[in-house]
């Protein structure tokens, strides 16, 4: 069983795959809920929404071309206490595969890395990846609140200008 909804459906232009979901997503069952998550603001500030959306209505996001997903979707926690073998790549190239959008942005530079098997990656586009076919690829700097004082919003801001085009 999943720990958060997969929010996933053919026509959306981006994707956001995080690592795993956090305690206190787990706790309110909404993606980046926790204390000082900068995902919403973010989404705002860079005009991906036309308002700062709250974590419990991540449901709504489909309904402008955004969805939701996660590399580890049965258990939860800070990055560094998921075991690894919880990790699920293929799972997720199946779920975004299906969903077929344009842009796939991990919300960590921990989750591109782990799902793509790259352990050199910065933020920014990412070079293809065969088993995800026409979909462009992005890592970002993590929203979390636990990462604030490595937030860099640049990335955020060029990822919103690309989903525009």
């Amino acid at each position: 069983m999943s720990v958060l909804p997969d929010w996933l459906m053919p026509g959306l232009t981006l994707v956001f795959c995080g690592t795993a979901a956090g305690t206190a997503s787990a706790r309110r069952g909404h993606y980046y809920a926790g204390p000082g998550n900068r995902f919403w603001p973010m989404l705002f500030e860079t005009g991906l929404t036309p308002r700062r959306f709250a974590p419990e209505e991540d449901h709504l996001l489909p309904t402008l071309g955004i969805g939701l997903t996660d590399l580890c979707n049965t258990t939860f926690g800070p990055d560094a206490k998921i075991p690894r073998q919880s990790f699920d790549p293929d799972g997720l190239f199946r779920r975004v595969n299906l969903a077929r959008p344009r842009l796939l942005a991990f919300t960590s530079l921990t989750a591109a890395r782990l799902a793509l098997g790259r352990p050199r990656l910065g933020p920014g586009p990412i070079p293809p990846d065969a088993r995800l076919p026409g979909t462009t690829l992005w890592a970002l700097p993590s929203p979390s609140g636990l990462a604030r004082a490595t937030f860099d919003p640049h990335p955020w801001h060029a990822l919103a200008k690309e989903a525009a085009r």
